[in-house]
């Protein structure tokens, strides 16, 4: 009798064969942790394969700020590219900005440990921060765009065709009830898309991820976590907002971020309101003749 195979089967055999990255040699051998990894990489080859972010023989820039996120992208990238599932060239990226206090030692010591070929840079995009933005304000928008625009550099400098961000699942989510309450526009965080200048793909594989899981990845891991607040300045009180709902929302109706997150790519242009997606003023009824 012929047995059939499960693609959950295939992927475990493949797995037992090719072993893991040796990032993962401290890891737990714990069952719970071992299905977390693979939820994680399950979700990352998912947004990968589905978005089409994979062109072989390619070069990725992956930003590395220290926190859970930005390590469990480069973890489940380094993860996917030692078992062949991943044939683009990876390499880190931190940009140092100068905030008070930032420990300057730990990111490149620990990519060094784990051989990751990298990249450190120096821009004290802080002094500009604290310079245009009165004393109390929230730093994080226009320290954000000023970091982006030395990853573009850095990314053209390297030869790289994508810039790689850790974006989870309630990010995408936060960003679009943002949009929804505050900006009047149904739009999301993108898992793909063409910068400005259209030289570089902006990628975020993480995007199905949650950040929950990335949070239990990132301590089971034991990962060197850089606080993103040592400038003294956090997210603004709405997007705090949108995070406090979700969370309600979760609490009272677990899975409901999921639903959410699959809803925004299964959207049907002609059950909402905006005539630039669909033609309503071409819409008429179609008589139908009389059977006589």
């Amino acid at each position: 009798m012929n047995e059939i195979i499960s693609q959950e089967q295939i992927e475990e055999s493949a797995e037992a064969i090719a072993g893991a990255h040796p990032l993962f040699a401290a890891a737990p051998q714990s069952g719970e942790f071992n299905k977390l990894r693979k939820r994680l990489v399950r979700q990352t080859r998912e947004a990968l394969d589905k978005f089409g972010m994979v062109t072989p023989g390619d070069r990725w820039l992956v930003a590395l700020s220290g926190g859970k996120d930005s390590y469990g992208l480069l973890a489940i990238l380094l993860d996917l590219k030692w078992r062949g599932m991943l044939p683009v060239e990876l390499l880190a990226c931190n940009l140092d900005q100068g905030q008070p206090n930032f420990p300057k030692h730990i990111l490149p010591e620990y990519l060094s440990k784990i051989g990751v070929p990298h990249r450190i840079e120096y821009q004290d995009t802080y002094s500009i921060v604290t310079d245009k933005l009165p004393a109390g304000a929230t730093y994080c928008s226009l320290c954000s765009r000023l970091r982006r625009g030395h990853l573009y550099r850095i990314a053209r400098e390297e030869g790289c065709s994508a810039l790689v961000l850790g974006h989870h699942r309630e990010d995408s989510l936060e960003t679009f009830f943002l949009n929804l309450f505050h900006g009047g526009r149904l739009a999301a965080m993108p898992p793909k898309l063409r910068n400005d200048d259209g030289d570089l793909m902006v990628l975020r594989p993480l995007i199905y991820c949650a950040e929950p899981d990335l949070a239990r990845f990132a301590e089971a891991m034991a990962f060197p976590i850089i606080p993103c607040d040592l400038c003294g300045s956090q997210d603004g009180l709405q997007r705090n907002a949108m995070k406090a709902m979700l969370n309600d929302i979760e609490q009272r109706q677990p899975g409901r971020k999921d639903i959410m997150i699959r809803a925004l790519g299964n959207a049907n242009p002609s059950h909402l309101l905006d005539p630039k997606l669909f033609d309503f003023a071409g819409l008429a009824a179609v008589p139908t003749r009389d059977a006589d």
